[in-house]
């Protein structure tokens, strides 16, 4: 069910999942980039070259490193809980192909956002929603100032968006390596996911 609040003369309104989803059903998204964080709809620009290239390149070192036993979901829904289901660049997720086709993961071994006109946006409310979920291992592939954003251990802060927060933050610029938690022993060249 959706709530109203209303704040200096202008209702704002939540939506829930089911009316999210119904709303796709009729076509209200189409050709539309959208994602429900916390009952609001997220609405993005179209998807420059650069931002386009990057998903690509992304992609293709994350499949390099994460073989069998995961799945490499670009773009797709992760089910953070009534009313959040954002759409990252790439969620690493445990599990085989046909795992998914009832329900929307709820976790992540690793979370990757692509980010130029999005920075702030990934950084403070997705990397508060994220921490808040527990998601262990969030990266910010950030084409503003070419470098690899790593957020590591989530914390409680109340002074957050959502409440949480990472307590661990490196950055990391070509020739760096950046290694997935979920697979220690397997570093990825910063510059494999740099265009």
């Amino acid at each position: 069910m959706a709530t109203v609040q209303k704040q200096a003369g202008v209702w704002q309104r939540r939506w829930s999942k089911e009316e999210y989803y119904r709303l796709g059903e009729l076509g209200f998204f189409h050709g539309q980039r959208v994602e429900l964080i916390e009952g609001e709809l997220m609405v993005f620009s179209p998807q420059n070259a650069l931002y386009a290239e990057t998903i690509d390149l992304v992609g293709d070192a994350l499949r390099a490193v994460f073989g069998p036993g995961y799945r490499v979901r670009c773009q797709l829904p992760i089910d953070l809980g009534q009313p959040s289901e954002p759409e990252p660049d790439y969620a690493i997720v445990a599990g085989n192909p046909r795992q998914f086709l009832a329900a929307h993961p709820t976790t992540a071994e690793l979370i990757v956002e692509v980010a130029d006109t999005t920075l702030s946006y990934d950084r403070n409310r997705k990397g508060s929603l994220y921490a808040r979920a527990g998601i262990a291992d969030s990266w910010i592939v950030n084409l503003v100032d070419r470098q690899v954003e790593v957020y590591r251990d989530p914390v409680p802060d109340p002074t957050q968006l959502y409440g949480w927060r990472y307590s661990s933050q490196t950055i990391l610029t070509p020739p760096d390596t950046v290694t997935p938690l979920a697979l220690p022993q397997t570093g990825i060249a910063v510059a494999d996911l740099l265009p």
